[in-house]
């Protein structure tokens, strides 16, 4: 039997209310994160490669002209909307135009996103890769998230919202409603 204090890691099942959505209030696409921050043994792979910027053009050219954009939209989903994009996206800004070097601040989020995903630390460090290779990081993250089943335009309240009105509908119990266990 399940026993939630046993298992703190997984998620409880919310209560079941016959003919309502039935929603845990996260994205499908969360549910495939580990709880509680990752660990070795991962088979999971990036779904794109660190050069595949070209894959989404919009993307490549946004994150290029703009990274606080993409980088913003990137925090959003990976803290699960604790912060916004536009507050991300501004001190990814402020930090650029202060100290110049966005890196250890970025780096910071790909780790995350790579427990939260389970997906490994390739090529290089997480910083190196933030160092060197900024804006195909950031293209990255981003198409991985997309990849995930994010709508990235939406932010993370918005695939909540979605999630919740794209949810079957339990069905309502027999007429004459639930007796319990009868002989």
């Amino acid at each position: 039997m399940y026993d939630e204090k046993n298992h703190p890691h997984l998620p409880s099942a919310p209560p079941v209310v016959y003919g309502q959505p039935v929603s845990s209030g996260f994205p499908a696409a969360a549910y495939g994160q580990q709880q509680g921050g990752g660990g070795g043994g991962s088979n999971n792979n990036w779904s794109t490669g660190l050069c595949g910027c070209f894959e989404d053009v919009p993307n490549c050219c946004l994150t290029f002209w703009c990274p606080c954009i993409t980088f913003g939209q990137i925090a959003e989903i990976v803290d699960r909307g604790s912060t916004s994009c536009g507050a991300s996206g501004a001190l990814y800004t402020l930090i650029l135009m202060l100290v110049g070097c966005t890196c250890c601040y970025s780096c910071f989020y790909r780790t995350k996103m790579r427990k939260q995903y389970s997906l490994p630390e390739t090529p290089c460090g997480d910083c190196l890769i933030h160092c060197f290779c900024e804006t195909c990081a950031l293209c990255q993250e981003y198409r991985e998230l997309k990849n995930q089943g994010f709508d990235m335009s939406l932010g993370w309240h918005g695939n909540v919202e979605r999630q919740n009105r794209d949810v079957a509908m339990v069905p309502p119990p027999p007429s004459g409603g639930y007796r319990g266990m009868t002989r």
